[in-house]
């Protein structure tokens, strides 16, 4: 377990707007508490730097663990998973027409859904009710 300051960890939150930086899901939406997570986890060589810190949700995370690359299923290229410190989300994803899925719009996108299963069933079933209480999808 990497150590991280109080300092760092209110950073990464602020700068993420209290959201997981993957899936958008906000901290006062979900169970337990959003997750400092290492882009390039240190696993494979990644550091304890800012530039490779984000907030996930602890779905997200899981899945995530030390992967960085996953699978266009559109190309069947294996491709660089999402980055929130150098990629814009909007760039690679949109939320379906209901706002329930996330949708990838290209090889990046469509590997960071897969890889993190962020469509998974229970994910989909909350964001519909939060669609219903005018919680989702985020602006």
């Amino acid at each position: 377990m990497s150590f991280l300051s109080e300092l760092v960890r209110e950073r990464v939150r602020l700068r993420a707007a209290n959201r997981c930086e993957y899936c958008l899901s906000h901290q006062d939406y979900i169970l337990g508490r959003l997750q400092i997570d290492h882009i390039q986890p240190l696993a494979v060589g990644g550091l304890n730097t800012e530039d490779n810190l984000c907030l996930a949700c602890e779905l997200c995370n899981q899945y995530k663990w030390k992967q960085t690359v996953g699978l266009d299923p559109e190309s069947g290229e294996v491709v660089p998973l999402f980055n929130p410190r150098n990629q814009r989300w909007r760039e690679h994803f949109n939320w379906s027409p209901e706002g329930i899925e996330i949708i990838g719009i290209t090889a990046c996108g469509r590997a960071t859904i897969g890889a993190l299963r962020l469509n998974n069933n229970l994910a989909v079933i909350v964001r519909k009710n939060w669609v219903q209480a005018g919680w989702h999808p985020p602006n």
